[in-house]
């Protein structure tokens, strides 16, 4: 009996020890595997590029390590530093950031105008990517965007999260039930969808920019000169940059810049319009200064198929629906003029399922649920908008071309010139 105890103490301490060898051999180095590879069992490491307030809530994003950071600010940069372990690695160029090869994934969170330029090199040195909205402060530039993140086979997440996971403002439901309805067919078609301060969206029309501003120097700590990056050359002054940057024309487009790709990429989902566009932008606005960006009244999208975006910034109907068909309509908390509405949708298939675990898609190279193709078209529906109101007139667009109708005044805007030596 002891030698059948000491056989089967034996057996088991060998079946512990291969185990433990397998468990070994399992975890292996990414740059073994070959280029771009990510071992189910690593943690995926990520760079973040621009370190404002924006950027550092991306450091703590579950199921991945910051390796490196790139700032143009030294101040933004040190406080970035304290809030990360020793050791990492920290830039002033991002061009360096993304050449690292312990960097999986990098996070753009820089002002709109270096998005596009920074996202699409990340993407051509071999990383994953991921955005702040709005995607591309151009329709062009998107474009430029998608084909570097397909050709290249990245993963890329839009950093706008409404279409999949929590309350959608001031809706106070998830999108997914409005998902449910909308494809019920419960409410008919087309639609219209208004976005107003009363169905629960602020446009925040304080991110104005100034027509006065006087020439500063550049503080110390600030490389101005790589902030600007592809923008034109404009004398410094605070308001420009940093937390007011949104309001000016070069950098941004104000409110809907800022909140545009929120708001709108969700109606966009559950519309099913991620593969198209609408075919004109009608808009109600004060002519805008051809720097600052300014407020507007009502900007109103039209799809092929009737369908419609509303953006009310005058916000005159306290009693509009959010969305309404010639069956019924939709408000906030899920109210409806149907009877019996959640009864009715009860016997209806839920949407389908969407990635949306980053972590994951990265790991086993899934499309995430908001990728650099719909993303793009729900940003280039807050480009429209933005092209018309610098404009001043109401444009017409082809979906498929993605170009404006007969307006070169509308079409040079797709495809802005950059300052050298920039390009995407």
């Amino acid at each position: 009996m002891k030698e059948k105890k000491g056989t089967d103490a034996s057996r088991r301490n060998f079946i512990k020890g291969s185990l433990a060898t397998l468990a070994t051999f399992s975890i292996v180095p990414r740059h073994v595997l070959g280029k771009g590879f990510i071992a189910p069992s690593d943690q995926l490491t990520k760079a973040i590029v621009g370190t404002g307030s924006m950027g550092r809530g991306h450091i703590p994003y579950a199921g991945t390590k910051v390796v490196a950071l790139c700032d143009v600010d030294k101040k933004h940069l040190e406080i970035a530093v304290g809030m990360v372990d020793k050791g990492v690695k920290t830039f002033s160029d991002y061009r360096e950031i993304i050449q690292l090869p312990e960097v999986d994934i990098v996070h753009v969170a820089t002002p709109p105008h270096w998005h596009g330029i920074i996202a699409a090199d990340a993407a051509r040195a071999g990383k994953d990517v991921w955005c702040e909205k709005p995607m591309t402060r151009t329709i062009g530039e998107g474009k430029r965007l998608v084909e570097a993140v397909q050709q290249h086979g990245r993963i890329f997440r839009l950093n706008t999260w409404f279409r999949f996971e929590d309350n959608f403002y001031g809706m106070r439901t998830p999108v997914k039930p409005i998902k449910k309805l909308v494809q019920s067919g419960l409410l008919g078609w087309p639609l219209k969808v208004t976005v107003s301060k009363h169905t629960g969206f602020d446009w925040k029309f304080y991110w104005v920019g100034k027509t006065n501003n006087v020439p500063q120097p550049v503080p110390a700590e600030l490389d101005y000169e790589m902030w600007l990056g592809p923008a034109p050359y404009k004398p410094y002054s605070e308001h420009r940059v940093h937390q007011t940057f949104r309001g000016y024309w070069d950098y941004d487009g104000g409110g809907l810049g800022d909140m545009g790709q929120h708001y709108i990429d969700p109606i966009q989902y559950f519309l099913g319009k991620d593969d198209t566009s609408p075919v004109s932008v009608e808009i109600d606005a004060p002519q805008q200064h051809t720097e600052a960006v300014g407020t507007w009244r009502r900007i109103t999208y039209t799809y092929a198929d009737g369908c419609q975006i509303v953006l009310d910034g005058e916000a005159k109907d306290e009693n509009v629906a959010y969305i309404e068909g010639p069956k019924g309509k939709l408000y906030p908390n899920f109210k409806s003029d149907i009877p019996d509405l959640e009864k009715k949708l009860a016997a209806f298939p839920d949407p389908e399922p969407q990635v949306t675990d980053f972590v994951d898609a990265v790991k086993n190279r899934k499309k995430f649920a908001l990728n650099e193709e719909n993303g793009h078209r729900s940003c280039t529906i807050v480009n429209m908008g933005l092209a018309a109101l610098r404009l001043g007139r109401s444009l017409k667009f082809d979906p498929e071309k993605q170009e404006f109708i007969d307006d070169e005044g509308a079409n040079r805007l797709i495809n802005q010139p950059m300052r050298g030596p920039w390009t995407i």
